[in-house]
């Protein structure tokens, strides 16, 4: 059985991942400015084997709206470039031999609203993980006060805090979302 402590440490550090989780899901979004996090997870086929992209090729942005791609084994361009195709990111790979370079072309003001629609569906994914781990804690804690492990008085503070927690990364959900949307529609 987990200390009160316990169970709110480890109540605060799920939300905490979860909250990291959705900054992790907008770094894949695409929103009109170069960004290595659009085209670093691609899997390439690499001798047969998929490989991360960022493992076999230096990824940059020299300028805003333009990926650069550097093979550490130039014969990997072509299956790169056939990764980056393949993952449907809307981007088309410019192979010229030495490197790949991906233009990132202006986003359609209806594109815009689609990734809107896209991230307010991942920032609401994000709110009920926060919720549900909401749940399990105070049922843990409630266990914990009919045990006779804490008094009702802790129970209550507990309580009072798991609440806390929840309107604190609720709050850093949503303006991570108000910061992407901002950042998807003024470009």
């Amino acid at each position: 059985m987990q200390s009160l402590n316990d169970v709110l440490l480890e109540t605060e550090d799920k939300m905490s991942k979860s909250v990291d989780f959705l900054k992790q899901q907008f770094s894949g979004l695409r929103t009109g400015k170069a960004s290595v996090s659009l085209v670093d997870r691609i899997s390439v086929s690499y001798y047969g084997s998929p490989v991360p992209l960022r493992e076999i090729a230096g990824i940059s942005t020299p300028e805003t709206r333009l990926i650069v791609i550097n093979a550490y084994d130039p014969t990997a361009l072509p299956a790169i470039e056939k990764a980056i195709t393949a993952a449907d990111l809307g981007i088309t790979p410019i192979n010229d031999g030495h490197v790949i370079r991906i233009p990132i072309p202006d986003l359609s003001e209806e594109r815009r609203k689609e990734l809107v629609k896209v991230a307010k569906q991942m920032t609401e994914k994000g709110r009920v993980a926060v919720r549900s781990i909401r749940h399990e804690a105070n049922e843990e804690i409630k266990r914990h006060q009919k045990q006779g492990i804490i008094t009702e008085d802790e129970q209550n503070q507990a309580l009072k805090d798991v609440q806390k927690y929840t309107d604190e990364f609720i709050e850093k959900m949503n303006q991570l979302l108000n910061a992407k949307e901002n950042e998807m529609i003024t470009l």
